[in-house]
């Protein structure tokens, strides 16, 4: 888990201030005069110049105790409690002297709500530099506890340095561990959210720094995360990001990074807009804001990414996940030949000029050989291209995991990260590692594709990329985690008609059905149901149907002139071979898991498998008719145990689509067996007869029941062929498949002629006299559909309706 961050850096000038030596100096005598009235202990400065170099010490001490060192801005709470506070950097020893005196004891109590307003101001702004200091320093004011609400008590003050001392001290103490609790104990949350949100207006750049510093600090811990997020600070916080001032945007990113780390509050960040204006720093090619600003926005993006909901936000917002593997594995890339080049999905690019140059710039500067009017290259490939020699440049000269990206304390903690990319780097970078030799990289890239794949602009810039040829090669990995990763990508990747088509031209079949058989594979089932899902969808019945019809290319890519593409011929493979015994044999077993989803995808490809004669006889020989019934009882048990009251429960409605869309593919698989004698000749048709029966009286979707009722009716058919119209399966077919698919055509239909056709077929069924068809119209609620059609419907479909009634 990420741990929370601190601000990097001191906020103060190290130039000394305008000194105010008079009027100083005479209000510290002065308080100094009434201490020793009152004989305390306090140590009293008795002539002016005594209280001069007195007042010198203190408030101008803290440039002796740096002018050692470079001019920068340093980790607040320069304590280095191990919290990720920066080390230590000592005070000089005329600043720790200073702690044994009484000039601490001394501003404090010029803090004091009965002292007068100047002294207050001036006393807030000397300990403020005091406490820079060090952790010595800032451990000198603690002793002084009640100190803090009286500086709190400052925050709103009149004056503006005023106002940027008591937060500068705030930040000084919170940046300590061990004050954290008192700072926040004391109202320091209350007070500066209600001064950011009212009068940060009114102040300069470095009050607001310095606020949201102390915010930071305290951010740290848990449990005030919850404070600080509030309703009205949050938006703050993120319209901060937008301001002039780096620092102030440094320490917003800072604060909105520690509030991701917890759970509970991603809700409200993500409500509150924070991914866009976060994502702006990361997605920019010209590098935005700074390196700190940068990294506080990739952490913040990086714990809302481990939620799936947000982690499409973020690739949205054009952000794409990369695992940090280390760049030592990116040293066994093999180097690019010197060859004709190819774009990264393998396209060859036409070589249109072969005449050779005069003093041989073609031989270097291969682009020369190519016509740049004749290529038309899309968008697409562009960016890969690009994407790709950058990345590949990047990883020749060890700088891949740069700036900010593998800054991790060992080793294992950094092959175990993420970081954020723009797409075109990110999905590079990811097809990158695939070619890398490191198992764990190439699964953990393989996952981060299969997460990415969410819509179709993504699919095809990982085709463009080259990332579907080199997944379907890592199908026959030895190393099982790789092959489900692999598996899981190529299913996210084979949602899409054009890729789905692209990776069956990577002959990816063979290698689908060896894995599909393979036993010993962890998370088998899954495996097993990514792989069916690749499998059902490129031997889709309808899928040929559909290229039929559309010949077009997805979002309307073009062609490129030069893409030579190896086709693969369906036809030319034998599947007769493809399909042994084995493959049906697990195809069968598959079927009598109780799993809608596997049962589906399995009668599905088990369906397209039955054109071939060969498979038929496989099938009966795996026992595919018990299989069957199984199946079928399995499914039906589903809608048996659900009551009424369950099924208007979500997940209730949801198992019971998933159940009917099982038992649509069982039946329709079921009716194609029942063409082929060798497999009639092993079955009991009356036990299929009744189970289907009770399917087509059950409550599973009305638009499942079609290929059931197409089932029995083959069945009837089968058993008497004259007598099948006039069975009473034909009468439970009209009940309960056909009077309720026409009259949710009726209820539902916008097509004026599709309402009207279904009305005469209604009007027929109920004039030939079948029983109970009046009180199937009725229970199916048609009464009021067809009153409904009298006033809208066409003058058949009105004639239809009065008929009927």
């Amino acid at each position: 888990m990420a741990s929370a961050t601190t601000p990097t850096h001191f906020s103060f000038r190290l130039q000394a201030p305008k000194p105010r030596s008079t009027e100083f100096v005479f209000v510290c005598v002065r308080v100094a005069a009434k201490a020793s009235r009152r004989k305390t202990t306090t140590t009293v400065v008795s002539s002016l110049p005594d209280a001069t170099r007195f007042i010198r010490k203190c408030y101008f001490g803290y440039a002796h105790a740096f002018s050692s060192r470079p001019c920068s801005r340093l980790q607040a709470g320069a304590a280095g409690d191990g919290d990720g506070a920066a080390p230590h950097h000592s005070a000089s020893p005329e600043l720790r002297g200073l702690k044994g005196d009484a000039s601490v004891a001394l501003f404090v109590s010029m803090l004091g709500i009965d002292k007068e307003q100047l002294d207050r101001e001036q006393a807030v702004e000397a300990l403020w530099r005091y406490s820079l200091g060090g952790k010595q320093c800032v451990d000198a004011i603690m002793q002084f506890p009640g100190c803090l609400i009286l500086i709190v008590s400052l925050l709103q003050s009149d004056s503006s340095a005023a106002s940027e001392a008591a937060a500068g001290l705030l930040r000084e103490i919170s940046g300590v561990s061990l004050y954290r609790d008192a700072v926040a104990e004391s109202g320091a949350i209350e007070e500066m959210s209600g001064f950011l949100i009212h009068r940060s207006a009114d102040y300069d750049a470095d009050v607001l720094e310095h606020s949201l510093c102390t915010l930071w600090n305290l951010s740290v811990d848990e449990k005030y995360r919850v404070k600080i997020a509030n309703s009205e600070l949050l938006p703050l916080l993120i319209k901060c990001l937008n301001k002039e001032d780096v620092k102030v945007k440094e320490a917003a990113g800072g604060v909105l990074a520690n509030l991701a780390l917890s759970t509970r509050l991603h809700d409200v960040m993500v409500e509150a807009g924070v991914i866009p204006k976060l994502a702006q720093f990361l997605t920019s090619e010209v590098k935005k804001g700074s390196a700190t600003l940068r990294k506080e926005a990739r952490n913040a993006l990086l714990e809302l990414a481990k939620d799936d909901y947000y982690r499409i936000l973020i690739l949205e917002e054009g952000l794409v996940r990369v695992p940090l593997i280390g760049n030592g594995l990116y040293k066994s890339l093999k180097p690019i030949t010197h060859s004709w080049p190819t774009l990264p999905d393998g396209t060859q690019i036409e070589q249109t000029n072969k005449s050779p140059s005069r003093f041989g710039a073609n031989e270097l500067l291969l682009g020369l050989s190519a016509d740049e009017e004749k290529m038309r290259i899309e968008d697409a490939k562009v960016k890969a291209l690009v994407g790709r020699t950058q990345q590949l440049f990047l990883a020749r000269i060890g700088a891949i995991e740069s700036e900010g990206e593998s800054k991790f304390p060992s080793e294992p903690t950094r092959r175990h990260g993420f970081t954020l990319l723009p797409l075109t780097d990110g999905i590079a970078r990811l097809v990158i590692i695939l070619e890398l030799e490191d198992d764990s990289a190439i699964a953990r890239a393989a996952e981060s594709i299969a997460d990415s794949s969410i819509n179709e602009h993504m699919r095809v810039a990982f085709k463009e990329a080259g990332a579907v040829k080199r997944l379907v090669e890592l199908l026959n990995h030895q190393n099982n985690a790789v092959i489900f990763s692999v598996t899981r990508a190529l299913e996210r990747l084979s949602v899409s008609d054009e890729i789905c088509q692209n990776i069956e031209n990577e002959r990816v079949i063979n290698s689908l059905f060896r894995n599909l058989k393979t036993a010993g594979v962890p998370d088998s089932e899954n495996v097993t149901e990514k792989t069916l899902d690749i499998l059902a969808r490129i031997l889709e019945p309808g899928k040929q149907m559909r290229k039929m019809f559309y010949k077009g290319t997805v979002n309307g890519a073009t062609e490129v002139v030069n893409t030579v593409e190896e086709k693969q011929d369906r036809s030319s493979i034998s599947w007769t071979d493809v399909l042994d015994s084995s493959i049906i044999l697990r195809l069968v077993e598959i079927l009598k898991i109780p799993s809608p989803n596997l049962q589906r995808k399995a009668a599905s490809i088990l369906e397209f498998a039955s054109e071939t004669e060969a498979c038929i006889d496989r099938m009966v020989s795996a026992d595919i008719g018990s299989a069957l019934i199984t199946s079928l009882q399995q499914e039906l048990s589903v809608d048996v145990d659900s009551d009424a009251e369950q099924l208007e429960e979500e997940p209730a409605v949801i198992e019971l689509e998933e159940s009917g869309l099982a038992i649509s593919a069982l039946s329709r698989l079921l009716t194609k067996l029942l063409h082929f004698k060798q497999f009639n000749q092993t079955i009991d048709p009356s036990y299929f007869t009744s189970l289907l029966r009770n399917i087509l009286k059950s409550d599973i979707p009305l638009s499942c029941k079609d290929w059931v009722a197409a089932c029995l009716v083959k069945i009837c058919s089968l058993s008497s062929p004259y007598s099948a119209i006039a069975s009473p399966i034909a009468t439970e077919v009209t009940l309960y498949e056909t009077i309720p698919r026409l009259i949710e055509t009726i209820k539902s239909s916008i097509n004026p002629q599709a309402q009207e056709a279904a009305a005469v077929e209604l009007n027929r069924i109920v004039s030939e006299g079948i029983a109970d068809s009046t009180r199937a119209v009725a229970s199916e609620g048609g009464i009021f559909p067809l009153v409904k059609l009298l006033d809208e419907g066409t003058p058949r479909a009105v004639e239809a309706a009065l008929t009927w009634e």
